[in-house]
């Protein structure tokens, strides 16, 4: 393990998944304007449903089989600890807004929701959330990067359980046969990937899909060569566009990549269509299901060598929704202070093989999976992607998946950057 990652202690630049992670798939963007309308009337006007006392309800992404007992296992630790019951209602993680937004115009929210995080802010925009501090919850032993991941205008809303970024993976197996080192910046990238394009074989999947699987990849490119999300059409945007278009244009990049998700690029992966593949720890349970595949992982390349490797920060956060029930509100913190407890976050994470947030679990959770330093490494420096922007990424977001479409099918980096800059700025 580096001696720079241990000093940082998983503190992330000032940034925030999958979950934006795991299986990420495609969201709807509701309008802030309907959100505020929506969640400032279940606001007001509280609760409109008769609820059972001691019967909490928190809405999550979990369908998968695996989290989904996770979650319910924590719950009921939970429950017994707080002497409540805790229930689960899960829906597609593409559905936890709208599903929200329906229960909110119902007047009956669920105690808690857990929100990507890159969904938060519009909730919280809109006056929907509680302020955990004021429901007691502690950021103490929680990195400062990660206490922004969860927050909104200053005030922290969400409290995540774990964190999760985006790294290389790489089929050691093929590496090794070829004769080549891991590469570690994009010259070097750009060359093993043509080297290992062989037949069948990719050198590199990513996903460039017009959703936001495919900007959670870019991310990566387009902030390590120092573009920001403010100025999409600026040359070192540009430029990480080009190195993508680059790629493709070496035969080492699918033209599929347009359409693929991360959960079609580990596919591809494990059926060794691709020698090395961007994808994040929400594939390692899968990646582990074959014996034969043997791989690692390591930091994204860097433009430069000795540059930082800086990707975005993802992950889901507990938040109480504002129902006016103070009551009710005061033990849903106490859920969501169990539920991202050291204990309960070391257990979580060992599970899913994402990073404990808490800054004591995730010291112990590098002990426990040290193969996964190289993505430790990366959650070190990660941003969220609603920092500077909260409730107006997805503006950019939408930006930035229409550029990808437009460049990689043809169109110029440049053009289709200057195009995303004005639909992020107009909002069309």
């Amino acid at each position: 393990m580096s001696k720079r990652f241990t000093s940082l202690a998983l503190t992330a630049h000032p940034p925030a998944t999958g979950h934006h992670g795991r299986g990420r798939s495609r969201r709807v963007v509701a309008p802030v304007a309907a959100v505020c309308v929506l969640v400032a009337g279940a606001a007001l006007t509280g609760c409109g449903q008769q609820r059972d006392a001691d019967v909490y309800t928190v809405l999550n992404s979990s369908t998968d089989e695996s989290y989904h007992r996770w979650d319910a296992e924590a719950m009921a630790r939970c429950g017994k600890r707080l002497g409540v019951t805790i229930e689960q209602q899960s829906v597609p993680a593409a559905q936890v807004m709208t599903k929200a937004l329906r229960m909110a115009s119902s007047k009956s929210l669920p105690d808690i929701v857990q929100f990507d995080a890159s969904e938060m802010p519009t909730f919280a925009d809109a006056g929907g959330l509680t302020d955990l501090r004021s429901l007691g919850l502690s950021t103490e032993d929680v990195p400062e990067g990660i206490v922004d991941f969860g927050s909104y205008r200053g005030t922290y809303y969400g409290a995540a359980r774990s964190v999760n970024t985006l790294a290389l993976f790489y089929n050691k197996d093929v590496l090794d046969k070829a004769g080549v080192e891991v590469p570690t910046t994009w010259a070097e990238l750009r060359e093993t990937a043509k080297l290992l394009t062989q037949g069948k074989r990719y050198g590199l999947a990513l996903s460039a899909g017009g959703a936001e699987d495919g900007v959670f990849q870019f991310l990566p490119f387009m902030w390590s060569n120092g573009g920001d999300e403010t100025d999409l059409d600026s040359p070192r945007v540009v430029e990480a566009l080009d190195y993508w278009k680059g790629l493709l244009g070496d035969g080492s990049l699918s033209k599929s990549t347009v359409n693929w998700t991360q959960a079609d690029v580990n596919d591809q992966f494990m059926a060794g269509n691709a020698a090395m593949m961007i994808n994040g720890p929400w594939q390692v349970e899968t990646l582990n299901t074959d014996e034969s595949l043997h791989w690692g992982i390591a930091p994204i390349p860097v433009p430069e060598a000795g540059e930082d490797s800086v990707g975005p920060l993802g992950g889901a956060v507990l938040t109480v929704p504002n129902t006016g029930d103070e009551a009710r509100e005061k033990t849903a913190g106490k859920i969501v202070a169990c539920l991202s407890s050291e204990e309960e976050q070391l257990t979580y994470a060992l599970n899913s093989w994402m990073v404990p947030a808490n800054a004591k679990a995730a010291a112990v959770w590098r002990e426990r999976v040290p193969e996964l330093d190289s993505l430790a490494d990366q959650v070190a420096v990660a941003r969220s992607r609603t920092a500077k922007l909260g409730a107006g990424w997805s503006s950019v977001s939408l930006a930035l998946q229409s550029a990808f479409q437009s460049a990689l099918t043809g169109q110029s980096g440049e053009t289709a950057l200057k195009r995303a800059q004005q639909r992020a700025t107009s909002g069309n």
